[in-house]
């Protein structure tokens, strides 16, 4: 529920969507896409997705079904088995149903988002330090101060590792989660509620991938995508509030995103070796509500979001904090 003081003027879009359509929504498939666009988004992302991860679900990577075994790449075979399903999904669905739904507008001011890398310097020190930190501290809360120092090996691979996860993991996802998604959700729901909604499809898109090694599989316990989806709710909250506080800059998301995702293959495991692959994920969960909950207290659950009298604002265009 939004917080009860919000109530967002009747004025034309924010600066997340595009402006109103002159032209008739049409009938058949195009039509339902451009009056439904976020649930056209969420089914079709879903459905490219899990179908070009079927494969590897049933490879010898994850249910033994198939007798293959996708190609191993930094030691792993999840970049050839979940990047192709990870690049059609949430990416591909968003400039699809974009292109549909609000045309070549639309588009532009998609792909703006994607290059809004000017942003105060606290948030790129939020993005790649304060993230991390925040894991530090809960896995040494969650070992009682265990913790061992990080080789140089780890160390000097971290920068080439996050430089990885911006092209592979950030770039897959967040032009469709937060680019397309979250603006549309927030003018709809409202930030918090918004928040609320996206963070549990966002997990529940990833499930398939618990049936591989992805996601620990046959090892994994059932407490895995249970906390993996109280991670996907609190930590979205945590992008919402930094993608609005950064004028709805996607890169600095990205930068968040991809920094849990470095710090835990990375990092973790060497720092606290004592932490088993489910406990971990229940203690990085524990970290994300905990920088959930702070963040919700301190904006009154406002989480930096701004409704914009204008599609794209100018100087000295008025707008109201929420």
């Amino acid at each position: 529920m939004t917080n009860p003081s919000w109530n967002p003027p009747q004025q034309a879009p924010a600066s997340g969507g595009p402006a109103p359509r002159s032209t008739p929504e049409g009938r058949g498939v195009l039509g339902v896409v451009r009056r439904s666009p976020l649930l056209s988004f969420f089914l079709l992302a879903n459905a490219l997705s899990w179908l070009a991860w079927l494969p590897y679900i049933l490879s010898q990577d994850g249910l033994g079904v198939w007798d293959f075994q996708f190609p191993q790449v930094l030691g792993t075979g999840q970049l050839a088995g979940v990047l192709p399903g990870a690049y059609l999904g949430p990416i591909g669905s968003a400039f699809l149903v974009t292109a549909i739904a609000d045309g070549r507008a639309g588009l532009r001011q998609w792909v703006r988002r994607m290059w809004r890398w000017r942003a105060a310097p606290r948030w790129y020190v939020i993005s790649l330090v304060g993230v991390p930190a925040v894991m530090l501290v809960s896995g040494i809360v969650a070992t009682d101060g265990e913790l061992r120092t990080p080789s140089v090996v780890v160390l000097a691979a971290y920068v080439p590792g996050l430089l990885v996860q911006m092209v592979t993991t950030g770039l897959a996802e967040e032009p469709g989660w937060r680019d397309f998604a979250l603006p549309r959700v927030q003018r709809r729901f409202g930030p918090l509620a918004g928040s609320m909604v996206l963070g549990p499809i966002w997990a529940v898109w990833h499930f398939p991938l618990f049936l591989t090694e992805w996601g620990g599989w046959p090892d994994a316990g059932w407490t895995r995508p249970v906390a993996f989806t109280v991670f996907c709710v609190a930590f979205n909250i945590v992008m919402t509030w930094v993608f609005n506080r950064t004028g709805e800059s996607l890169p600095l998301a990205m930068l968040a995103h991809v920094s849990v995702n470095n710090f835990a293959s990375i990092v973790w495991s060497e720092v606290f070796p004592s932490i088993d692959a489910n406990r971990a994920v229940v203690t990085m969960a524990g970290g994300a509500v905990a920088a959930a909950v702070v963040i919700v207290v301190a904006t009154r659950g406002r989480l930096g979001y701004e409704e914009t009298a204008t599609l794209s604002p100018g100087p000295g265009t008025a707008t109201t904090r929420f």
